[in-house]
Order: C-alpha cells, then sequence, then structure tokens
C-alpha cells in the first residue's frame, strides 16, 4: 500500500465515529454529489470518495466537526456545500430544526415493505425526520413474529440482513437495531386505531396495491393517528411523484401521494434530462421486467391471462403504464410515449429500453456525457447510475441505489433517432426513491412548523 492510501485509509477511519455521532444523536444525513455517507463501512467511505479525488478528508473532517457542534439535526447536509460556504454558521442556521420525528407505519410488509424497512434500518443510514413506527399485516398463524423477523433477516434476493432482528412477543413487536417497531394485525384499515398504540401524526406507507385511488386510500388518512398516506405503485386520482424530478411540486396540502412504478422511477429521471437539452418528440419504452409475485410459477388461472404461465420459464409479454405514467412528472411528454413490457425468468434487475426520437441531432458521444455529468450531480446521482463496464449483465446491479444506471456501453445514435438501456433494481433501487420521499415529506413538515414558529416569534 502506498503511503497516500494508508493516510487516506486513517482520515475515514477516523470520520465513522463523527457520522454514527451525527445520525444517532441529530438525525443527520451527510451526502457527497448525493451519495450517503454511512456510518458502517470504511470502505464504502473510500469508494465514495475515491470517485470524488478533489475532496480534501482533512476539510471533510472539519466540516462534519462544525456539522455536528451545530445547532442542526433532523436534516440532510449536501458535503459539497460545507465545503463551500465561507460562512458555514449561516449556513448551518439555515439547516437547525428542533423538529421532532415523524412516526412511519408500513401497511403490508412484503418485498417493498421488507426492504423499505432495511433501508430505514440500515446500520450507519440515517433517515431524517422520521423512524419506523409500526408495520400493519395479517395475522399468518402460529409463530407469525417469528416469520416476520426471519423473512426480514433472510433474503434470497437481496442476502441476509445486515443487522440484528429479533422478537419482542410480550409486546407484539420486532428490535430491528435496537429499534422497536409494533407489529398491528388487521385485514382492513378501517379496524385501526393508530392513537390506541401511541402512533400520532404518522406517516403511513401503502404496500399493498390493494387501493390505488384516493378515495381508497382515504381509509387510511381517516384513521385516528394518520397524517399523511405514499402509495407504492401508480395512483390515480393523486400526484404521482418520482423523487428528483417533480418532488418540489408537493404541498402540504398533498395528503395522499403517489410513488408511481419501478420503471416510471427508472427512467423518468433520465427522461427528464433528454427533455431538457434536446426535446422528445415521440418515443417507445419497452421494460423487460424480471418476474414478480403477482405471477404463477406454474401454469393456473389468471385475471391477467399470460401471466397466469409459469414465470420461471417463460418470456411472457405484457403491458405497463410506466411510459404514459411518466407525464405525470413531465407534463411535456404528454401523449408522446408508448410502452410495453415482457416479464423474464430472472428474480430481481431489470431493463428499460428507451427508443426515442428526439429534435435535434447527437451522438452517443454527447448522450453519455450528458448522462454521466448528470449522474455526478448533488441533483440526480441517487436517482441517475453510469455504467461503462464491458462486462455488466443483470445481477451486477441487484442493491442499486439509484432509481435507474446507463449502460453506456449499449447506446445507440442515428441522427435525432438515440436508443438508450437502462438497468433498475426493481425492488431494492426503488424501495430506496420511496425512503427519499417519505424523508422530504417528513422533512417538509418539520420546516413548515419551524417557519411557523419563526414567524410567531
Amino acid at each position: 500500500m502506498t503511503s497516500t492510501w494508508l493516510q487516506s485509509l486513517s482520515q475515514v477511519e477516523s470520520m465513522i465515529p463523527l457520522l454514527g455521532k451525527l445520525g444517532r444523536e441529530k438525525a443527520i444525513k451527510v451526502q457527497l454529489a448525493g451519495n450517503t455517507l454511512m456510518a458502517d463501512s470504511v470502505t464504502g467511505l473510500m469508494a465514495t470518495f475515491d470517485q470524488h479525488p478533489e475532496v480534501d478528508l482533512t476539510q471533510v473532517y472539519a466540516a462534519l466537526e462544525d456539522l455536528y457542534a451545530s445547532d442542526a439535526r433532523q436534516t440532510s447536509v449536501e458535503l459539497e456545500d460545507l465545503l463551500a460556504e465561507a460562512d458555514l454558521a449561516s449556513l448551518l442556521k439555515v439547516q437547525s430544526t428542533e423538529g421532532t420525528e415523524v412516526p412511519v407505519v408500513l401497511y403490508g410488509f412484503g418485498r417493498i415493505g421488507r426492504l423499505l424497512a432495511r433501508r430505514m434500518c440500515a446500520l450507519g443510514h440515517t433517515t431524517p425526520g422520521m423512524k419506523l413506527a409500526a408495520i400493519v399485516v395479517r395475522n399468518a398463524g402460529k409463530a407469525d413474529l417469528a416469520k416476520r423477523a426471519s423473512l426480514l433477516k433472510y433474503d434470497s434476493v437481496h442476502g441476509a440482513y445486515d443487522g440484528i432482528v429479533k422478537v419482542d412477543e410480550e409486546n407484539q413487536a420486532l428490535m430491528i437495531n435496537g429499534y422497536t417497531v409494533k407489529v398491528i394485525y388487521a385485514s382492513d384499515p378501517a379496524e385501526v386505531d393508530y392513537q390506541a398504540h401511541g402512533i400520532d401524526n404518522a406517516l403511513l406507507v401503502d404496500n399493498t396495491g390493494r387501493w390505488r385511488d384516493h378515495d381508497g386510500l382515504s381509509v387510511h388518512l381517516n384513521r385516528p393517528g394518520i397524517d399523511r398516506v405514499v402509495l407504492t405503485a401508480p395512483g390515480k386520482a393523486m400526484k404521482n411523484v418520482v423523487f428528483g424530478v417533480n418532488d418540489s411540486d408537493l404541498t402540504e396540502e398533498d395528503k395522499i401521494v403517489s410513488a408511481a412504478s419501478c420503471t416510471t422511477n427508472a427512467i423518468t429521471p433520465i427522461l427528464s434530462v433528454l427533455e431538457d437539452k434536446f426535446g422528445i418528440e415521440s418515443g417507445h419504452v419497452e421494460t423487460v421486467h424480471a418476474y414478480t409475485n403477482d405471477q404463477n410459477l406454474i401454469d393456473n388461472i389468471h385475471k391477467g391471462d399470460r401471466r397466469g404461465r409459469a414465470a420461471g420459464m417463460n418470456m411472457v409479454m405484457t403491458e405497463t403504464g410506466a411510459a404514459k405514467a411518466v407525464s405525470k412528472a413531465i407534463p411535456s411528454l404528454e401523449g408522446k410515449l408508448s410502452g410495453s413490457a415482457i416479464r423474464v425468468p430472472v428474480i430481481n434487475v431489470s431493463i428499460a429500453v428507451l427508443s426515442l426520437n428526439l429534435n435535434a441531432n447527437t451522438s452517443v458521444e454527447e448522450i453519455n456525457a450528458l448522462l454521466k455529468t448528470a449522474a455526478g450531480s448533488a441533483e440526480l446521482a441517487g436517482q441517475i447510475g453510469y455504467s461503462e463496464e464491458a462486462d455488466a449483465v443483470s445481477s451486477d446491479f441487484i442493491g442499486s441505489q439509484q432509481a435507474g444506471i446507463l449502460d453506456a456501453l449499449s447506446t445507440k445514435v442515428r441522427g435525432n433517432q438515440a436508443t438508450l438501456y437502462v438497468w433498475y433494481d426493481n425492488e431494492y433501487g426503488y424501495s430506496c426513491q420511496v425512503v427519499r420521499l417519505m424523508e422530504k415529506l417528513a422533512q417538509g413538515e418539520l420546516s413548515e412548523a419551524q417557519l411557523l414558529e419563526n414567524q410567531a416569534a
């Protein structure tokens, strides 16, 4: 090892306890170009800083110390802003808030629900402004809590959870890395009184997909203790939000919102960049999608016809509303995109093929450079990834935190016609997007409450 490497390693090791205290004691998440600095892995931090050789690690440590000494809490902070700000005290004063954590209820604990829990409760990760308070499920019978804990801890796709999960039978709860998460049994949302469980002003995330319209989800909102509802599926008569693209449209009046679909989240950020630069005349989106739990493993009757055929041995033609849903985040694309889908026998990670007619001629080099810059920006680093690995295959993207990752080596351009290939972890990448939206809603409430207090003072 070179002395420079060892010096960097020593500096990064010294940041771990400081980042840990910022997260545990002050609920502050620190990001570099949109990537979260985790307090659980020296290797992870080294990899992040390796992508930004211009960053002085000595200055980083000093900035983190100043951040810890400040009054800031329950917020996300961009490290580049801290390093660039001459008047650090003024910047931290803007970040300061005395708000309390918003309790989160996960209604449904399937694929997405469990990954949301993993993300929120990950060692070294902070979700500013909120805490996981409860999950709501149907009672699966004997040893239900133990089964829920086991499914959270062990996952065939994402591996064993790097954390401690215990069962508290006496209090009907799961203990996740020291956090008590109440398990509430109910078969209908109208049955639950959350205030009776000590939960109030909560953000409820519906992962069941059973209700997708405003009226259906209003049943959640009308229950004691619930303040806002997020749907992890495309929704009707509500804002469909792709974080990083149209989350700025959210207002305090938006009590029920949709986080759209995994495919919509994967393609919308990239389409927004292309629309801003070139303009999109028309296009087609073909998603080659991993099979999901709504398909049959063996041929059987299914309301979706082809989805009734064995998922593990067939490519299945089906439909997707993702292309049309893009226009809910980018109104200028209304009516310009069509879409279809093929379900294939892989358990996770999908790829979207974007065939676009742009309003201007371009080149492979220009498009790749444009999206590589976007992938490195603080605004879209969490939404757009960039891959130029010659041997990349779908399984390489399991666990990706970005909504979509451009396969740069596959980009094709002929005049104004461009074809782009976008990988996405349709489970975890989407779950990270949902958590980002949840953080925005929680912090938005805190900021508004603080603003009203300041105005009254």
